[in-house]
């Protein structure tokens, strides 16, 4: 090879390398820049047009994973991608499918499918960030070790624990029949546990919540029962100053349906019927999507009430 071809060679192989560096420094910059803003960013969850963002996630979940593709052990990225899966799985698919009327039922269980496997989506992909963070995480998790693993996670593993077990209770909620996702439960509360242990008021209240909806849901022989769920609910009203509707709903839907006492059910959904939207800007996509939710569920008292009549 002559000399110019050689120069020539070289100079091509340079490029190209270089080409190369620059991609993978776009993709790290972009990758970075949306895992920093994540599923806290207002440009989420400040949205008061549900539907504008519902038909723009779709768009964005692809976009993450083939950001991912090319940056595959961004635990930053792996946990928003996580974290854009579940918002999408509850606003747009389940939600929407429990409030189809009953004319529907075969598109709603369609639906409540289709959210299962994207809660479960998203429980992967931060699944794959906990695995990097802890090598041996998964199969762990998935053996007798459970325990050990969590309990050897620390504070900065939070919103990898947080959102792994969201998106666990997401999946079993959208397919309440699906045995092996019952008989995994405790390992997904193990990991919401882990976090209340670390930092109790973990998401300024969102834990507490979680923990309403899943308390209420339990009869005391299981570990619930109706006073853990009333301790969870006034927490999260003083962290959440009365502004987040969800946690009214989640009180409404989990003690009072089953106490039947359509009185207190009433009240707790015209609270949250009535929380500012403009009050508190980070909640603003899920109180329209808690508020909804409080109008079906008052115009259809009569399905889940024996007696509405004051």
């Amino acid at each position: 090879m002559g000399k110019a071809a050689s120069l020539l060679l070289v100079a091509l192989t340079i490029g190209v390398l270089s080409a190369c560096s620059i991609e993978d420094f776009a993709v790290r910059k972009i990758s970075d820049m949306l895992s920093a803003s994540g599923g806290d960013s207002l440009v989420f969850t400040g949205e008061e047009d549900p539907e504008l963002l519902g038909d723009a996630l779709p768009f964005a979940l692809k976009v993450y994973e083939i950001l991912l593709e090319r940056d595959p052990e961004n635990t930053d990225l792996l946990l928003t991608t996580g974290q854009a899966f579940m918002l999408y799985a509850y606003a747009f698919v389940l939600t929407p499918a429990e409030m189809l009327p009953e004319e529907s039922y075969e598109q709603s269980l369609q639906m409540k499918a289709r959210a299962k496997k994207l809660f479960l989506r998203g429980r992967g992909y931060v699944l794959d960030a906990l695995e990097i963070r802890h090598p041996g995480f998964r199969s762990a998790m998935n053996g007798e070790e459970w325990r050990a693993a969590i309990a050897a996670t620390t504070e900065e593993d939070m919103p990898y624990l947080y959102w792994t077990g969201s998106a666990w209770l997401g999946a079993f909620s959208a397919d309440s029949f699906d045995m092996e996702l019952m008989v995994s439960l405790p390992r997904a509360v193990g990991l919401l546990d882990r976090v209340y242990e670390m930092e109790p008021d973990y998401d300024n209240g969102g834990l507490h919540e979680l923990y309403v909806s899943y308390y209420g849901s339990l009869p005391e022989s299981m570990g619930g029962g109706e006073d853990k769920a009333r301790y969870h609910f006034e927490r999260a009203l003083e962290l959440t100053q009365g502004n987040k509707a969800g946690t009214y709903v989640a009180l409404a839907t989990a003690v009072t349906v089953p106490k039947q006492d359509y009185g207190e059910f009433k009240e707790l959904l015209g609270k949250a019927l009535a929380v500012d939207l403009d009050a508190a800007a980070s909640y603003r996509l899920q109180n329209v999507l808690s508020q909804r939710k409080a109008e079906w569920l008052l115009e259809h008292a009569d399905d889940y009430f024996l007696v509405t009549e004051e």
